[in-house]
């Protein structure tokens, strides 16, 4: 009755072993797959980290750029409060944009009418003025006897407004012949936008010729100042 009784127990404690290195084995494996599955999420977690860090980091490097721009407008903060209602405004004017288009049309059409009508009139001036330029040189220049008499210098009617600088500058051109605007200001030591406005009042008064196939102009006494200023040298003083 004993010997069936151990035999019964030894089936049931091979069993209960089988079982226990079974449930061992089951449980290292499932272990592992945790480990391995633990380390994959790992893997994924620090990828997202590293992710996040970098759009983190390009969202800051942004925000530096966007406090730096505003730092540069003056009441960059006001305006960010207010942007809000600036967009509530905004969608307002949105609602009468259409009418506002047409208008401005209509007034870039007229403008663009008016430029054309400019254009026009400043070609047609130009060569007024370029038909009076070239029928001046072609007249001939009174003999220099006519102006004895009326000479003093700034006594006489075509000299009677200019300045001792623009005199000055008249007998430089008479003397040493055509010079650009920098070359006389070196001469004349007057600042570049003062030499340039001079030379542009003697040249629109009639004094000046000047040459326009390249930049700088060079400027040159008429032939007909050129004969008077020459004759005022030659005046008493």
């Amino acid at each position: 009755m004993l010997d069936p009784l151990l035999a019964l127990l030894g089936v049931l404690l091979g069993t209960t072993v089988v079982a226990a290195v079974e449930y061992y084995r089951q449980l290292r494996k499932a272990q592992r797959e945790y480990e391995k599955a633990r380390g994959a999420v790992e893997d994924i977690v620090l990828s997202f980290n590293r992710q996040l860090k970098h759009e983190a980091s390009k969202i800051e490097a942004l925000g530096y750029r966007v406090e730096a721009a505003a730092s540069r407008t003056d009441g960059a903060t006001r305006k960010a409060e207010g942007l809000d209602g600036m967009m509530r405004a905004l969608e307002s004017k949105v609602a009468v944009d259409s009418e506002d288009r047409k208008s401005v049309s209509t007034r870039l059409v007229e403008l663009d009418k008016r430029t054309s009508d400019l254009v026009a009139s400043r070609e047609t001036i130009t060569s007024k003025i370029a038909t009076l330029e070239e029928q001046a040189n072609q007249l001939k220049i009174a003999p220099e006897t006519h102006f004895e008499g009326v000479i003093p210098l700034k006594r006489d009617k075509a000299m009677a407004q200019l300045t001792d600088t623009e005199v000055g500058v008249l007998e430089l051109l008479v003397s040493e012949g055509a010079k650009t605007a920098p070359e006389i200001k070196e001469r004349v030591k007057l600042s570049r936008e003062h030499t340039a406005r001079l030379m542009k009042k003697l040249y629109e008064e009639g004094y000046l010729e000047r040459e326009t196939g390249k930049i700088p102009f060079k400027y040159s006494v008429k032939k007909e100042m050129e004969s008077l200023l020459k004759k005022t040298e030659t005046q008493p003083t």
